[in-house]
Parts: structure tokens; C-alpha cells; sequence
């Protein structure tokens, strides 16, 4: 019962992956400017507060909205089994060691921690690579940390073990942000380990009675969003301007070099 409870828990992580990516493929062929090199080439250094206030801009829009109503259909079709999943994934008392450092791992304090340091580190070192990359992670956790918030104070939802708020999870939106920035950044490669991390986060939130599984199918869902809104808009944009012409309507073509 475990192992099934477990089982259905990350396939429904990794099925949120998958559908976002695959509904945000079109959106990013249309706008062409997603960053597709490695961290390597020289960018500017990114920025954090002035550029969080950018990104949250760019929050409200489609490929947004279709993430965000991606994960709450996900959450919607698990909610019937949170009470059961919750109780038989938390009841194996033998796991609890093997997800405690969940907690830490997927908590604010690392993850925001972390992304600064390399902020910092990147700026000192002149290494605009890495701070550009410190500087994402830090506004798509800043991002997720502050959606997660309003949600829970909206839902008001109870946590298993009794607590609140429950609903999203926040440590799990924070891991799922920072995946989605470091797959934007570097590819699959670092991506699937990435997302690996994240879903263990998910796992020990609802092992460790902390959340229910539709929170942490939701908070994977406003990661997503948060770590997509940083990452999309630093690369070559393609803009498209229309021409009058004696002959008719046509279109010009310019490329725009990198934000």
C-alpha cells in the first residue's frame, strides 16, 4: 500500500512536469526567446529585487494560466485520495529517516540561501554566469514563496498532522522553482536530477504528515510557473514588425540581442 501510495505520488509530480513542458512548447515557439545556451556564454550578471519586479510582469499570462490550470486539475483528480495516501505513506514509520531531510533540503532558508551565495559569489568573482543563474533562483523561489503564501492564506486548508496552513505546499513550490530555472539554464541533464530532488521534497512533505498530496501537486504546478516566468525572456527575441508595401502587406524580421 506504501509503495503504491508512494508510487502515485511522484508519477503525479512527474506527470505535471511533463504536461507543463509540453504546454508551454508552443508558447515558447511563438515568443522565440528562450535561452537554449549553456551557462558558459558570457550574460549579464542578472539582477535580483529590480529584476523580481520585471518578472512578476511577465506572471499574468497564458502559458501561466495553462500551467497553473494543469496542476489544479491534477490536485483536483488526487484530493479524494489525500486523507487515504496521507495516512498509509506517513504510517511507514521506517521511512521517516530516509525523507526527514526533505524539510531542509526544500526549505526556504537553503534554497533562497544558496541561490544568494551564488549571487554573491558570481558578483565578487566577476563570473556573470553565475550570478545571472543566483539571481534567477533567487527571484523564482522570492516568486513561489510569495504565491504559496496568498494561496494558504486564501485556503486557510488544515495540515494532516493538524496544523496550518496546508494548501500549497510551499517547500514543494520552492524546489519545483528551482528545478525549472536550472533545466531552463542547462538543459535535461541537470533538469531531470533537478526534478528529482524536487519530487523527493514532495514526498517527504506528505511522508512527514506536513501535506496532503493534492498541496504538493499544486505547489510542483506554482514552481513551475514562478521558475518559468524567471527563465523565459533573457534569450534572442525574434521581433516581428508589419510593412506596408506597394505591392501589399509584409512582414519584417529583427533580431533582437539578449536582455
Amino acid at each position: 500500500m506504501t509503495s503504491g501510495s508512494m508510487v502515485r505520488m511522484l508519477c503525479t509530480c512527474v506527470t505535471v512536469v511533463a504536461a507543463t513542458v509540453a504546454s508551454a512548447a508552443p508558447a515558447v515557439a511563438q515568443v522565440k526567446n528562450l535561452e537554449t545556451s549553456p551557462c558558459g556564454v558570457a550574460q549579464t550578471t542578472g539582477s535580483l529585487f529590480s529584476g523580481t519586479v520585471n518578472d512578476l510582469r511577465r506572471l499574468p499570462s497564458r502559458s501561466s494560466l495553462g500551467i497553473a490550470t494543469i496542476g489544479a486539475a491534477a490536485a483536483f483528480g488526487v484530493h479524494s485520495a489525500d486523507t487515504r495516501t496521507s495516512r498509509a505513506f506517513s504510517g511507514e514509520t521506517e521511512l521517516r529517516s530516509t525523507f526527514r531531510s526533505g524539510a531542509v533540503l526544500g526549505g526556504a532558508p537553503l534554497q533562497m540561501g544558496a541561490a544568494f551565495a551564488s549571487y554573491a559569489i558570481g558578483r565578487a568573482l566577476q563570473k556573470p554566469c553565475v550570478a545571472r543563474v543566483g539571481a534567477a533562483l533567487f527571484r523564482a523561489q522570492l516568486i513561489a514563496q510569495g504565491l504559496t503564501l496568498a494561496l494558504k492564506e486564501t485556503s486557510r486548508r488544515s495540515r494532516p498532522e493538524g496544523g496550518g496552513f496546508s494548501f500549497p505546499s510551499g517547500h514543494t513550490a520552492v524546489s519545483f522553482a528551482s528545478a525549472t530555472v536550472l533545466q531552463q539554464e542547462f538543459g535535461w541533464k541537470v533538469g531531470i536530477p533537478a526534478y528529482a530532488v524536487a519530487s523527493y521534497v514532495a514526498a517527504s512533505r506528505v511522508q512527514m504528515k506536513r501535506h496532503y498530496l493534492s498541496d504538493v501537486t499544486f505547489g510542483a504546478a506554482l514552481g513551475i510557473v514562478a521558475g518559468r516566468t524567471v527563465s523565459i525572456g533573457h534569450g534572442r527575441r525574434l521581433l516581428i514588425t508589419p510593412i506596408a508595401t506597394p505591392s501589399g502587406a509584409a512582414a519584417g524580421f529583427t533580431i533582437l540581442g539578449k536582455r
